[in-house]
């Protein structure tokens, strides 16, 4: 079965995500931990999470994730943003286990200016702060576009921040569809070489979840600005041989394309009619 869902809004707790999700044809789903601008998260709602729990269990919800704030940059060259983003991400890895054995990703961050080597060293020391060998979480590296001072859009860096990491049984990635194209791989003409190189380089095991979105640029822009499955660059092609190959097609996909609710569920639709059992 396509695991497939969106982005929905978490403002009004995990019932009623679940409910939303199965309302539009989704199986799974992706919310911020707290305002994607930073913040305080609102507290948990034990008796919303057991409610949650179960209509996971009625509408066939087995995986779900989070996502970390867009202001969390764990190698910035300011010491008190990289102390923040410890400390959200700490704080949210102690909420997840409310709903243990999910997803959490995050942005590898921007070095602004200082190199990428000494960014990465940063996001080694932070994920050695942050992972947890008790937590049932598994924590995502986002592929990135490579825009400005990015970190990730490249599976070389990936694999170097994966490997200064202690608790490796505790990371994986999320791979972007727009962003690895604005990255400069072309998973239009040569999925299969794209994927071979993922796998050669951080290994296919720990790819957990894919982030759908067209693109609104060519590849290897860098720019990172998302479109409407089928209306960009990557065309609704590359999508239906995406949910389709035998490497990807049991992953869970995610939708970040520029929707409100009745958008997203077309869009759903329109992924199962093009999915092979």
């Amino acid at each position: 079965m396509l695991k497939i869902g969106c982005h929905l809004s978490s403002t009004k707790g995990y019932q009623n995500m679940a409910k939303q999700a199965h309302e539009i044809g989704a199986n799974t789903f992706q919310f911020f931990t707290r305002n994607p601008r930073g913040g305080k998260a609102k507290p948990i709602d034990e008796e919303d999470i057991l409610q949650f729990q179960k209509l996971c269990e009625e509408y066939g919800i087995d995986v779900i994730l989070a996502h970390s704030p867009y202001t969390l940059n764990c190698c910035s060259d300011k010491p008190d943003i990289r102390e923040f983003a410890i400390r959200i991400m700490k704080d949210d890895l102690e909420r997840m286990e409310y709903t243990p054995n999910n997803l959490y990703n995050f942005h590898p961050g921007s070095h602004v200016g200082q190199g990428i080597e000494v960014g990465i060293d940063f996001i080694v020391k932070a994920l050695n702060q942050i992972l947890k060998s008790d937590q049932t979480t598994t924590v995502l590296l986002e592929t990135m576009a490579g825009k400005g001072s990015e970190i990730g859009s490249k599976f070389e860096e990936i694999r170097k921040i994966m490997d200064g990491v202690k608790l490796q049984e505790k990371l994986g990635v999320c791979l972007d569809t727009c962003h690895v194209s604005d990255a400069g791989y072309d998973i239009i003409n040569d999925l299969d070489g794209v994927l071979d190189k993922f796998d050669q380089i951080i290994g296919l095991e720990h790819l957990k979840a894919i982030h759908m979105n067209d693109s609104m640029n060519p590849l290897g822009s860098h720019k990172d600005r998302h479109q409407k499955i089928g209306e960009g660059t990557l065309g609704m092609e590359t999508f239906e041989k995406i949910i389709n190959h035998p490497r990807l097609k049991n992953l869970p996909f995610f939708l970040e394309t520029p929707n409100e609710l009745d958008g997203y569920a077309k869009e759903i639709a329109i992924l199962k009619k093009c999915y092979k059992q």
